[in-house]
């Protein structure tokens, strides 16, 4: 049955309780959205750092109370030109030098007792103060963020098919109870590969809550609600981010940061004890063919929304007699999984096409990030001006998207993107330092609303049935163009250019794929494989002359309706048995080309008394 004309508008639409639960499926998204940017304020290396001092490289007669802080620093560490002290190594002295003047003979070592760290943006300390991961050890820290994508990459693939085998609620469960267990193990980490593996895993957990809470709320809206509800929660996730800084300076320790961040996750699990306010999908349960479970979940939405189904009003149209004729109780349950993709054409198109501008869309961010360092170091400045160029693309989807069309404004996007990152990279040194900034502002800002509307659009264009593991796979193509970031800066930023040079070829190449997609705008939610292969691309500007999509396909065949049968042979019947009908049927008046029987018997007759009569 289709669901989005037979079953949702009888069941109250977007009613009382529907707005209701997409008000609960917010929250998940303000707690991933915690958990996933604490990964910036654990990494982060602090502004100033140098070597612990050590008194077994100093000459024997060294005292220290003739030195001041600061003199004796520079006569232990190095002075690098341009950045002070040095980060990673200390003068070594003879023993027996008795004159300490600046000639005396020394070789540079490496640092032997740790490092004095200056306090970090918001915390004391953190994943690199802990453990030293600084100098020969810094490679650590970019390998920490990528294990932590990883972990979100295999979340959003299998943890998407969970959710099209055992449903949303079932998966958001077992994401939210494990991912609220791993951020308790994280805080009681004791070494750097323990941390690792924690987060790594707390990631997978994470991913699975976000996809989870994402399609139980998009499956939940009609056409006109889908947009403002799926940004709506893109509003919680920002502010999200936009507390956090406050909640570091006040936690000023990582565990402490990681236990606050975490306790959100251990409120969901209240979730499981109402299962009122995370329901299951109905819509999921129809496709799938889990007829009884569909008509209570039903039936509960269609009481809670104040709409009655009972077969004492409206038996001729009652919903649930509708659904016992169409799909019998005994029908077996059918599940599909992504692997399902290599049989279809559209849909796997689709997903290849959105994942890769899902992929452009953050991995693009780091050159424009990067880009405002130059013009400001300060930390602050960078994630505050992320952010707010975040709130403004949520806000310009909100406001151009339903007019527009969702291939429209996607499609403007790509080329903002990739017009500012031409621009950044061919125009750099001649531009001044406020038009560079601007550039990466613009661009900053229209590739995270081209992030977000990829997302949006698989969710709408994917069939229920495989739509976890469809939208999965495009979340993980975004993990994929975030972890990019951190290959560079395990590089030590040697491959930008060409990095650079990747990112925006791909922004333009994005331009020429996404005229291949559809356009869901007011459209209903396709279930199955046959409705997502049954999308085709309309044209991009339309005329009043010729409306017509650029290439014609055959329609198929209609579906034999009993209604429509009826009402056909009872108008049938009523045009038969009137009187004045339209039309009259007029005698010839020409006579006719051979005689009647009656006639021929006549004229045999006179011929017979004419030879009797001779």
């Amino acid at each position: 049955m289709d669901f989005e004309t037979k079953i949702y508008t009888r069941i109250g639409g977007y009613g009382r309780y529907n707005r209701i639960v997409s008000i609960f499926s917010w929250f998940p998204n303000f707690a991933v959205t915690l958990n996933l940017f604490c990964d910036v304020f654990y990494t982060l290396i602090p502004g100033s750092y140098h070597c612990k001092p050590d008194p077994t490289l100093l000459p024997s007669d060294f005292l220290f109370s003739n030195y001041s802080r600061q003199g004796y620093l520079n006569f232990t560490i190095p002075w690098v030109n341009g950045s002070g002290l040095s980060h990673c190594e200390l003068y070594k002295y003879p023993r027996n030098v008795s004159n300490f003047i600046d000639s005396i003979p020394k070789e540079i070592v490496p640092c032997t007792r740790g490092w004095e760290y200056d306090q970090a943006a918001a915390l004391q300390s953190n994943y690199v103060t802990v453990w030293n991961l600084v100098c020969r050890d810094y490679w650590k820290i970019p390998l920490q963020h990528i294990c932590f994508m990883t972990g979100w990459i295999v979340g959003y693939v299998l943890l998407g098919t969970v959710c099209d085998w055992l449903g949303r609620r079932q998966g958001f469960l077992l994401s939210v109870s494990l991912s609220g267990l791993l951020g308790v193990a994280v805080c009681l980490s004791n070494s750097s590969v323990v941390f690792l593996l924690l987060r790594l895993s707390q990631g997978a957990m994470l991913a699975g809550v976000f996809l989870s809470s994402y399609l139980a709320r998009l499956e939940l809206c009609d056409p006109p609600h889908r947009l403002m509800v799926e940004m709506v929660s893109g509003f919680f996730a920002i502010a999200a981010e936009l507390l956090l800084p406050g909640l570091a300076v006040l936690c000023r320790d990582w565990p402490v940061l990681q236990a606050v961040a975490t306790l959100p996750l251990l409120l969901l699990l209240s979730y499981w004890c109402c299962p009122s306010v995370f329901p299951e999908s109905p819509r999921w349960l129809l496709a799938t063919g889990q007829i009884h479970q569909a008509k209570r979940c039903l039936q509960s939405f269609s009481i809670r929304n104040r709409v009655c189904l009972g077969e004492d009003i409206y038996p001729a149209e009652n919903l649930l007699s509708e659904i016992d004729a169409e799909c019998p109780d005994d029908t077996q349950p059918f599940y599909h999984s992504v692997l399902e993709l290599h049989s279809t054409r559209v849909i796997w198109r689709n997903c290849l096409i959105l994942s890769f501008t899902m992929f452009i869309g953050t991995g693009i961010q780091y050159c424009f990030i990067r880009n405002l360092h130059s013009y400001s170091h300060n930390f602050f400045f960078s994630y505050f001006l992320r952010v707010l160029t975040g709130a403004l693309g949520c806000i310009f989807l909100c406001l151009s998207v339903n007019r527009f069309g969702r291939r429209g404004i996607l499609l403007l996007s790509a080329i903002i993107t990739g017009l500012s990152s031409l621009l950044l990279l061919a125009l750099t040194q001649y531009l001044r330092g406020v038009l560079v900034l601007l550039l990466s502002v613009l661009g900053l800002l229209f590739s995270q609303a081209l992030a977000m509307l990829s997302v949006f659009f698989a969710s709408e264009v994917m069939p229920t049935v495989i739509r976890g593991g469809c939208l999965g796979l495009v979340l993980a193509s975004g993990c994929m163009g975030m972890a990019a970031s951190s290959m560079m800066e395990l590089q030590n930023n040697r491959g930008y250019f060409l990095h650079h040079v990747i990112f925006a070829s791909f922004a333009v190449l994005s331009v020429l794929s996404i005229m291949l997609l559809p356009e869901s705008k007011r459209k209903p939610l396709p279930d199955s494989l046959k409705d997502g292969e049954s999308q085709r691309r309309p044209p991009l500007f339309l005329s009043r002359e010729d409306n017509l999509p650029l290439l014609c396909t055959r329609r198929g065949a209609s579906e034999y309706n009993p209604d429509n049968y009826s009402r056909l042979v009872s108008a049938t019947r009523k045009m038969l048995i009137k009187d004045n009908l339209p039309y009259k049927i007029v005698v010839p008046s020409q006579s006719p080309l051979l005689p009647s029987n009656s006639e021929v018997h006549c004229i045999l007759e006179e011929e017979a008394l004419r030879e009797d009569l001779s």
